[in-house]
C-alpha cells in the first residue's frame, strides 16, 4: 500500500566556521501526510495548554526549566506517535577537508542533505520534502538535490519524490519539533551539560529512545535514527 509522507528538515551550526560549534547537525522529521494536520493541531493544543501562543516558536535554544513541562510533553507526544520518525547526521567540522576534495562547504552541505533524505525514501511511497530556508540563493541547489534523489530511485517522472521546497521554519511546527530533537542530539555530541532544562529534556529523550545519541543506530531505526559521519580517511582506518 502506498503512503504519502512529508519530510521536514532542519540544521544546526551548518556554517563552515567552528567558532561557535565544531559539531554540525542535519535532521529530518517524517510524518504521514494524512496525519500532519492532526500533528499540527495537537502541537498547537499543547502550546495552549501551557499558556503559549499558537505562534510561539519551538526551539532547542529556548529550552529552560521555566517551560520544561511544555517541552517534556512535546517529546513524549513525539515518541508516542508511530506516524512520526526522526533521522539525523552529526558531523565534526574540524575533520572536513573541502580543498582536498575540490569542493565547497555549500556543496558538502547539500551532499549531506542528500545522504540524510536518501535513507528515508521507500519507492513504494511518495514524498514531499520541506527544507528550512538556508539563504536566498539555494533554489538551484534544491532543484539539483531533487534531481539527484529522483535519479537515485529511477524516479524520472517525479512520482516518488513529488516536490522539494524551502520554507520558513517559524511557520511550521514539525520543522520546529525537528529542531528540538536535533538540538538535543547536537547538545549531547558537543559534550555540553550546563543548562538544567536542556539536560532534563536530554535525559528524557535518551530514556525514551534507548540510545546514548552519540553513536550510529541501525539504519532501519525509525524514532531516533543517528548517523555519525566519518571522513573517508577515518573510515579507511576503522
Amino acid at each position: 500500500m502506498e503512503n504519502s509522507v512529508s519530510i521536514y528538515c532542519d540544521e544546526s551550526s551548518h556554517l563552515e566556521s567552528v567558532a561557535l560549534s565544531a559539531i554540525m547537525g542535519l535532521g529530518a522529521l517524517s510524518c504521514l501526510t494524512d496525519k500532519k494536520d492532526e500533528a499540527f493541531a495537537t502541537i498547537r493544543a499543547i502550546k495552549a495548554k501551557h499558556g503559549l501562543s499558537k505562534d510561539f516558536e519551538i526551539k532547542w535554544s529556548k529550552v529552560s526549566m521555566g517551560k520544561i513541562d511544555f517541552y517534556k510533553e512535546l517529546i513524549n507526544y513525539y515518541f508516542d506517535q508511530d506516524f512520526l520518525g526522526f533521522r539525523c547526521i552529526i558531523i565534526d567540522k574540524t575533520k572536513l577537508e573541502h580543498k582536498l576534495h575540490d569542493s565547497s562547504h555549500d556543496d558538502f552541505y547539500y551532499k549531506m542533505i542528500f545522504l540524510l533524505i536518501r535513507e528515508l525514501l521507500d519507492p513504494e511511497n511518495n514524498y514531499r520534502i520541506y527544507l528550512d530556508k538556508k539563504d536566498t540563493a539555494g533554489r538551484k541547489k534544491v532543484d539539483k538535490l531533487h534531481e539527484f534523489l529522483c535519479n537515485k530511485n529511477y524516479d524520472y517522472k517525479k512520482e516518488i519524490v513529488k516536490s522539494i521546497q524551502e520554507v520558513v521554519s517559524n511557520q511550521i511546527e514539525l520543522i520546529q519539533l525537528c529542531d528540538l530533537l536535533l538540538g538535543a542530539v547536537c547538545y549531547q555530541n558537543r559534550g555540553l551539560n550546563t543548562n538544567a532544562g536542556k539536560m532534563t529534556l536530554l535525559e528524557l529523550i535518551i530514556a525514551r529512545s534507548g540510545y546514548t545519541l552519540v553513536k550510529n543506530t541501525f539504519p532501519s531505526e525509525h524514532k531516533m535514527n543517528i548517523l555519525v559521519w566519518k571522513s573517508k580517511k577515518e573510515s579507511e582506518n576503522v
